[in-house]
This record gives C-alpha cells, sequence and structure tokens, in this order.
C-alpha cells in the first residue's frame, strides 16, 4: 500500500467519529543503531503499535548524513498484520531485512552517543528547545550546543484538508554552536512532506553525536512529529536531522 493510501485510509477512520473520545494514540519508541566510520552513514528504528488495529510495526531509516537522504533500500517497513502479532516478530523481521545495509556500513560498530534526549514522556521539559554538550567529557573540554524549534502554520493539501483546518511545519534554528551563540538555521518548513502524515506539532526529541576521525562531527537532531491519528488521536513518529560541523 501507498504511503498516500496509509494516509487516507487512516483519516478516514478518523473522520467516522468526529467526537469520539481521546485515544492513547500510537507514539512510536525510538532506537539509535549507529554510524558508519566516517559519519556518512546513520540509522535509527521507531517501533510500536498501531492506534486502532493493534498491529506491531517496527521501520529503519539508513539516511545519508550529507545529502540527508534515504539510502536505497530504505526505509525498511515491517507491520504484523495479524491478531496476536507480537511486537518482538516485527523487530526482528526488520533487523533481519535492514541487515544488509546495517552490515555493509558496519553501524551497529559505532553506535555514536546519546548525547540529549527529551521524550514526550517527559514533562518538565520544553517541546521546543534543547540544550546539550556534543560528547561526555570534564567540564574544561565540553562543548555545548542549543537548539530552538518554531512551528509554522500551512494550508492543509489533499486530505488533511479534510479534517483540519492547518497542517504544522516548522523551522530549526542552532542558537549556540560550541559554546558560542549561532543563528544557524538547520531546516525551514516550505511544503510539508506527505510522509509526516498531516502533522499538528512537533517536539525536539533529542541528539545522537558522532565525532569522526578527521575530527569534523555529526549530530542528528530527532524531532517528533505530532500528526493526526485514529479516530482524531495524535500520533508520534520521528524524523531525524542530520547537521555536519567541520573540525
Amino acid at each position: 500500500m501507498s504511503m498516500r493510501a496509509v494516509v487516507i485510509t487512516t483519516l478516514l477512520a478518523a473522520a467516522t467519529i468526529a467526537a469520539a473520545d481521546v485515544r492513547a494514540g500510537d507514539f512510536a519508541a525510538l532506537q539509535p543503531i549507529g554510524f558508519s566510520s566516517d559519519g556518512n552513514v546513520f540509522a535509527f528504528e521507531e517501533y510500536g503499535v498501531q492506534d486502532g488495529s493493534g498491529f506491531p510495526y517496527s521501520t529503519i531509516y539508513v539516511l545519508d548524513t550529507r545529502k540527508d537522504t534515504f539510502l536505497p533500500g530504505a526505509p525498511v517497513r515491517v507491520v504484523i498484520e495479524k491478531d496476536g502479532g507480537a511486537l518482538h516478530e516485527a523487530r526482528r523481521e526488520a533487523h533481519g531485512r535492514a541487515a544488509p545495509l546495517v552490515d555493509a556500513y558496519r553501524l551497529a560498530d559505532t553506535p555514536g552517543i546519546l548525547a540529549a534526549y527529551n521524550p514526550i514522556t517527559e514533562r518538565s521539559s520544553a517541546a521546543h528547545t534543547l540544550s546539550y554538550d556534543a560528547f561526555p567529557a570534564n567540564e574544561p573540554f565540553r562543548r555545548s550546543y542549543a537548539l530552538m524549534l518554531e512551528e509554522k502554520s500551512f494550508e492543509p493539501q489533499g486530505v488533511c484538508g479534510s479534517f483540519l483546518k492547518e497542517v504544522k511545519g516548522f523551522r530549526l534554528e542552532m542558537t549556540e554552536k560550541a559554546g558560542k551563540p549561532a543563528t544557524d538555521v538547520l531546516q525551514e518548513d516550505t511544503r510539508i512532506p506527505e510522509s509526516r502524515r498531516c502533522p499538528t506539532g512537533y517536539r525536539i526529541g533529542g541528539v545522537v553525536t558522532r565525532m569522526n576521525d578527521d575530527g569534523s562531527e555529526v549530530h542528528v537532531v530527532m524531532i517528533l512529529v505530532k500528526s493526526l491519528g485514529f479516530e482524531g488521536s495524535t500520533d508520534g513518529h520521528w524524523i531525524a536531522l542530520p547537521v555536519r560541523l567541520p573540525k
């Protein structure tokens, strides 16, 4: 089934009960997998159980951090479409199918550092700002960074216009770089990709870092995309924004 068909099917289900009780929603878990030795490739997994169908799923994304594009053969998507399907089945199958890519770039050998993690379950933290040190070290050797996300409103297109008055994009800026003030725009949406499934909001979910052999760095900013889900609930899925930092 195409991504457009999935979006349409999900949103038509949402429209059938306009005043439905709020559901738990499908908020995917995040698991970084690792980098290639040169930092040019990064992979992560998101997994969970679909709201409504109850089907477990796992998706493994493998990105070229220089071009911010998926490698051929990625993403690897698995959904166990049967009653009683187990999450571990979906994850095992996805990892098996992604193994050629993961092994080719030896991604498990270089997991990187989960330098910051800001899950939606963390009630006291801010959704749109995040500060972190790139790598663990004693205080004099740390390099600090900060991010700020601003949501932007767009007119909904296609099927999203049947259910939402507006959809959300975002602007992401690095406001501190290696301890110094910065105004680096990392992402500014001019349109909303269909793959975001009618987005209604965003959260800076974390940063995974890698120090390359030549002293350059890769910081992958993980963004949780909130979107319209089953019967009016909110779902949460992940996108990754790689940032290349020279030595």
